[in-house]
């Protein structure tokens, strides 16, 4: 495939190709719980959500959908938040 390009010109083409989907955006880390009360006690400032993975939302307490599935886990707000899950609308009192 590459036979015909030359060691220095092979090397930069492959930089380009994957230099280029490098960016500056680090993702945090989300921390996953299977218990709503180690979540909490990992962040014991902030609100503890259900995240579900499969939708990439999450529910808050009182929503219809907390606590249900199979696909999501306990998580704190501002880490669901800042790996970009949306918050659910459904279900809000």
């Amino acid at each position: 495939m590459f036979c015909n390009i030359p060691g220095k010109a092979l090397g930069a083409i492959l930089i380009a190709i994957f230099g280029a989907g490098i960016t500056d955006v680090s993702a945090l880390p989300l921390t996953p719980f299977r218990d709503e009360a180690q979540a909490q006690r990992h962040c014991p400032v902030d609100k503890v959500v259900w995240l579900d993975f499969r939708k990439g939302v999450y529910y808050a307490k009182g929503q219809k959908r907390y606590r249900q599935g199979f696909d999501g886990s306990f998580v704190c707000l501002n880490e669901a938040r800042d790996s970009l899950y949306r918050r659910s609308l459904l279900g809000l009192r």
